[in-house]
């Protein structure tokens, strides 16, 4: 009898997959962790981002690889520290500010799935190389149709630095069109047209949104601007940026329902990192926030959406980084995890079941400053309550303890002897 309780139990926390779903991993450019009502925004309207949120599985201490956007992407195509994939920093298109490229040779979360027989796409911002070998088509995406580059320089005429890095495939394209429309239209095409196909479909959708510059379509600036009368204009206009970008996910699963997708769709959402202060930014009760190694720069909302399998309205607040999300779609796809992988897979959480993701070491390494500061290097660590951080290349290491500390305030690095030692010398170790 008892046996049998326990195979029933184990029956209900392992839920019985027959066959691997679909999977679309939707990453926001610079959303703050308190950019959305879901995460306490009270300014702010986002129901279609809230709505995956209580459909699924909503993690309070998720954090992004890096706080800026090439070395948080690298980690999720590659499952690894980004550093230890060739992206320490940011990927432009000047040399002498440059900070890397994608290593060659290397299994990507696309190739990955396409060898385990999954049809793959990346819609929107790529971000992790401008050169053809280094191309979406070229690191395991079958279709592409998006922006190779950083930001945009504009959300209309799709420019940077006067180059239109905008590809259908291999092809230069010249669309009409806000962005985050274009990415919301390629992407309602792509499910329409893959809605009946027997392989399922990997998608990564990556919108530029809400990235500066601060460009909203005026009808939703102005729409914000009528409910929100006490609004800073920049805070308003990144609020209008938000709420346009959410109205685009609402037509995407208007999209997945309209073609019979839904119920058999993974959708992941997540941020590369934490929103930007000086445009107006909540990062909600966190110190700081995008470049910044404080926890405002690298926590970022995410959450895990898997009908039927997935218990709605759930919460963890088991740590977890962008890096492990590649493991734990290959586990959802049943394909192996590479060797090189850092990354642990999340799929006992996900399923309910007791998993432990804290045991190991976090660590966030950012390379930056131009040739006037030779790639100058911010980093931090973060083990079981103790972080320690240089957030400035010319600053000491300063130790918080986010147990008693969240809003790290009080520095402990000379009251805490022990701890600093421990953690400053696995940081050397790491470098």
């Amino acid at each position: 009898l008892v046996l049998s309780l326990l195979s029933a139990l184990n029956t209900r926390a392992q839920p019985l997959i027959s066959a691997p779903p679909n999977i679309i991993v939707i990453m926001a450019d610079d959303l703050g962790y308190g950019d959305l009502a879901s995460y306490g925004a009270k300014d702010l309207q986002s129901p279609h981002i809230d709505q995956l949120v209580k459909r699924g599985l909503k993690f309070t201490e998720f954090y992004a690889n890096c706080p800026v956007c090439s070395p948080t992407r690298a980690s999720f195509i590659s499952g690894r520290y980004p550093e230890l994939v060739g992206v320490p920093g940011v990927i432009r298109t000047q040399a002498e500010n440059n900070w890397g490229e994608l290593s060659r040779g290397i299994p990507t979360v696309a190739s990955q799935l396409r060898n385990a027989g999954y049809q793959t796409a990346l819609i929107g911002k790529w971000h992790l190389g401008l050169t053809e070998p280094h191309w979406p088509n070229n690191r395991g995406f079958d279709f592409f149709q998006g922006w190779l580059g950083d930001m945009m320089d504009d959300y209309y005429t799709h420019r940077r630095h006067g180059i239109n890095y905008m590809r259908h495939n291999t092809a230069t394209i010249d669309p009409k069109g806000h962005a985050t429309d274009l990415f919301t239209q390629w992407t309602c095409d792509y499910l329409r047209k893959h809605a009946q196909d027997e392989a399922p479909f990997f998608l990564y959708l990556c919108f530029n949104a809400p990235h500066t510059p601060i460009q909203p379509p005026q009808s939703w600036l102005t729409k914000v601007q009528q409910r929100e009368t006490d609004t800073p204009v920049p805070r308003a206009k990144l609020i209008a940026l938000i709420e346009h970008m959410d109205n685009g996910i609402g037509k995407i699963l208007h999209t997945l329902n309209e073609t019979g997708l839904s119920d058999n769709t993974v959708i992941v959402f997540t941020s590369d990192n934490g929103g930007q202060l000086n445009v107006g930014a909540n990062n909600g009760p966190l110190r700081d926030g995008k470049q910044s190694m404080y926890e405002g720069g690298l926590k970022v909302p995410t959450c895990v959406v898997w009908p039927n399998v997935i218990a709605a309205n759930t919460v963890t607040n088991r740590r977890a980084l962008t890096m492990d999300l590649f493991p734990t779609l290959c586990e959802i796809a049943q394909t192996d995890i590479p060797n090189t992988v850092d990354g642990i897979s999340l799929l006992p959480t996900l399923l309910g079941n007791h998993q432990i993701t804290d045991d190991r070491d976090f660590f966030f390494h950012r390379r930056e400053g131009g040739t006037r500061y030779e790639g100058l290097t911010t980093n931090a660590i973060r083990r079981d309550e103790w972080k320690l951080l240089r957030n400035s290349p010319f600053a000491p290491l300063e130790l918080y303890n986010l147990e008693s500390d969240p809003l790290e305030q009080t520095d402990l690095a000379k009251t805490k002897l022990r701890q600093f030692r421990e953690l400053s010398a696995a940081l050397r170790v790491q470098i």
